[in-house]
């Protein structure tokens, strides 16, 4: 079948193209700061949200009638042959997804490890056809009612060990298919009420799961990345993994942050109260940066909506932090995004996509030219000269003491100085509008 019939293979045509089928700014072969786009960029489309997502919402069922809803293995195949023909016409290199976005759900562990097999060995040589990888692979340890109390953090052992042996099933298919890293999405790891809650245990039980979960990346010899998704308040009230600082003061707390590595999303930002980019950069300046779910929130509704990227200064500033650390080592852009319920049709799949590379693709572009330009860094530089002169470094090994008496010898009375916050922001969109 071919769902996206009479839909042409998307290409680079320019600023200028009327073509709502090209790209404008993702040009996969154009260089930017000293790579090609694509490689720097290193787009993925998410299996569950383009080809899982039913269109439901709280207040009502599926919206979408796709011919590969079903509980199959034979439904499963044709999702994944729609899906590599969908990477086949945007042309990005990586897909992700969870275990039951590719395969029936059934209520037995071992039906359901011999069904992820079945399609792990499918999906291989669809991508074996394609050239398409796996950008990383998790396990869906939130859906089914028996994660309701949590997967790691479940007072019931049992739902742990089923927790357990899940992520292995999932770490061997990631694995098998050559996964560049391997996710950890607590989506119920947390609590809804203290009245019912041993914080102190579940977090110890939550810290031997990633345990186990580092011990069989070694044993196993998996070269890819362990990622842990920082997510708050949804759908649990008290997530654990609330944003990069929780995340990193748990790995920190239980020795794994040498380990363990973020994958941060921008609607999880958002809903955490931070800019997509304060959360990036914290994890740089941690050392714990790893992917990102590139995906906006609808600002009024205050839920994780899970929108396609579409403002360019934002992503901007996001791969100005990636690309002043260096760029992405084994994570990349995921477009963890849905449509509307009431985009019905298959070219509105294409054409989300398409918007959304071009966005991060200009967001890049103006990114790399701030960067080529220093104009930023030397500002930020210029706020902080005094740190770097002796005075600045005597201050950082001095006493109590020893400043109190430097400040009544000189009569300290320091002026404050612009942050220049407006002329920085204008600095920004100079690039922006360039791009």
């Amino acid at each position: 079948m071919s769902f996206f019939k009479d839909i042409p293979s998307v290409a680079y045509e320019g600023p200028e193209t009327s073509n709502d089928f090209a790209y404008r700014h993702y040009d996969p072969d154009a260089q930017v700061a000293g790579r090609r786009m694509e490689d720097h960029l290193r787009f993925a489309v998410a299996y569950w949200h383009s080809f899982a997502w039913e269109g439901g919402d709280p207040f009502g069922g599926r919206t979408f009638d796709r011919p590969w809803f079903g509980s199959t293995m034979d439904h499963a195949r044709t999702k994944a042959d729609v899906a590599f023909e969908m990477f086949r016409i945007l042309g990005q290199p990586f897909f992700c997804f969870h275990d039951a976005d590719a395969r029936p759900e059934v209520e037995s562990y071992a039906e359901n490890t011999k069904n992820l097999e079945a399609i792990t060995d499918y999906i291989g040589g669809k991508m074996e056809e394609t050239g398409t990888r796996l950008l990383w692979g998790t396990a869906n340890l939130f859906s089914h009612r028996r994660f309701m109390s949590g997967a790691s953090t479940n007072p019931d052992p049992d739902v742990f060990a089923y927790a357990a042996a899940t992520i292995k099933a999932n770490m061997d298919a990631t694995r098998k298919l050559n996964g560049e890293n391997y996710v950890l999405w607590g989506g119920r790891e947390g609590y809804e009420t203290l009245l019912n809650t041993d914080l102190g245990r579940e977090a110890d039980q939550m810290a031997r799961m990633l345990s186990m979960v580092v011990d069989y990346k070694h044993k196993t010899g998996f070269k890819g990345t362990i990622l842990v998704e920082p997510k708050p308040q949804e759908p649990t009230k008290h997530q654990y993994d609330y944003d990069v600082a929780a995340c990193y003061a748990f790995l920190k707390r239980y020795g794994l942050e040498d380990e363990v590595k973020l994958n941060i999303e921008q609607g999880h930002a958002i809903l955490a109260g931070h800019t997509f980019e304060h959360e990036v950069a914290l994890a740089m300046s941690l050392g714990v940066f790893g992917s990102i779910d590139m995906n906006r929130n609808d600002y009024q509704s205050g839920w994780d909506t899970d929108q396609f990227p579409n403002n360019v200064p934002e992503v901007a500033m996001v791969y100005y932090e990636i690309l002043k650390a260096g760029g992405f080592q084994t994570g990349g852009t995921n477009f963890d995004s849905k449509l509307r319920r009431q985009s019905l049709d298959p070219e509105d799949l294409i054409l989300a996509h398409v918007g959304a590379m071009d966005v991060c693709a200009q967001g890049l572009k103006a990114a790399a030219a701030m960067l080529e330009d220093g104009s930023l860094e030397a500002a930020r530089r210029e706020r902080y000269a005094g740190w770097d002169s002796d005075r600045g470094k005597k201050l950082m090994s001095s006493s109590l003491e020893e400043i109190t008496e430097m400040v009544l010898s000189e009569d300290l009375q320091p002026e404050p100085r612009s942050g220049r916050q407006e002329r920085l922001e204008n600095l920004v969109n100079r690039f922006v509008q360039k791009a």
